[in-house]
């Protein structure tokens, strides 16, 4: 207000130097007062009327009842059973009526969580959580590999796996008609067979296609396995955004009769355009072929 009075009472000059509003300028000028200067403070908002609650005390110990009986229903389940009672009422009436109980502390919500859910946890002979001190500087250092559920048509499910080293980006990618253990031991072939690199550990969730014979696979070969916590999926990131890109740049721009002897001889090809061609962003625009060279130099240098 005073840079309003002291500048020619330019309303406009006023709501261009503080980027308000003309509306808004005008409510705090007839709100101003010089001699109170609590004017400018905010006021409530609260309407002057409010609706006053129109349940009779006999519908209101009704809604309590009902509620009381049926502890986890909501306010679209107890009105139809209202209105079977006689009771005429909507909805949204139930709703606000459950509303006020609860503000005046009649109606008390049952405690959640009585039972916590326990999921069956398998002992694994072999797989470990990874140690905080494991150190990952090249590649096949770490292997992260995960599953990916492709459902392209009515009727046909295909299971694509991905092993992303997590230092080159280099990606192994191999489509199955199932994700069972004995399919993941398989890929462990693939993997080793295409990786230009040796692998050191492999990083996989807790899903049943990671266990059993795959574990034992592992362990002969002297692959170290290291299995997530349960529901930490993020701590796999690298190889969950993977599935993202060979979804979107592959699987669905490619003419396919979605079936696994058509697509694998399709998806090798894009498995080596992504690891030799494609510039990936998070390599400086690199390929994961150049950043695997470069640390073959470093090495061998």
């Amino acid at each position: 207000m005073d840079f309003y009075y002291s500048h020619g009472e330019n309303a406009r000059l006023v709501c261009r130097h503080f980027c308000i509003s003309p509306q808004t300028f005008y409510r705090w000028k007839r709100r101003y007062n010089w001699e109170r200067l609590e004017s400018l403070e905010e006021r409530s908002r609260r309407p002057h009327k409010l609706r006053r609650p129109t349940a009779a005390l006999a519908l209101v110990q009704a809604v309590l009842a009902v509620r009381e009986a049926n502890p986890r229903w909501g306010k679209d389940k107890l009105a139809p059973l209202l209105r079977e009672a006689g009771w005429e009422v909507s909805n949204s009436m139930v709703g606000r009526t459950m509303r006020r109980l609860r503000e005046q502390g009649r109606l008390v919500e049952a405690p959640r969580g009585r039972l916590p859910v326990r999921r069956r946890s398998y002992p694994r002979p072999y797989a470990i959580r990874k140690p905080k001190g494991y150190q990952v500087t090249r590649p096949g250092d770490l292997i992260q590999v995960d599953t990916l559920d492709l459902r392209p048509l009515p009727g046909v499910v295909l299971k694509h796996f991905t092993a992303r080293d997590t230092v080159s980006r280099w990606d192994v990618l191999e489509i199955a008609s199932r994700a069972t253990a004995v399919t993941a031991s398989r890929f462990l072939d693939t993997l080793q067979r295409r990786a230009p690199f040796l692998i050191k550990a492999i990083q996989v969730d807790g899903g049943s296609e990671f266990q059993a014979e795959f574990e034992r696979e592992c362990q002969k070969r002297g692959i170290l396995l290291f299995v997530l916590p349960p529901r930490s999926p993020k701590l796999n990131g690298r190889v969950e955004r993977a599935h993202r890109t060979h979804r979107e740049e592959f699987y669905e721009v490619a003419d396919l009769d979605w079936t696994v002897a058509e697509i694998r001889p399709h998806l090798l090809t894009w498995e080596q355009v992504y690891n030799t061609v494609r510039p990936h962003q998070a390599l400086g625009y690199k390929t994961p072929w150049q950043v695997v060279c470069e640390h073959r130099q470093r090495q061998t240098g």
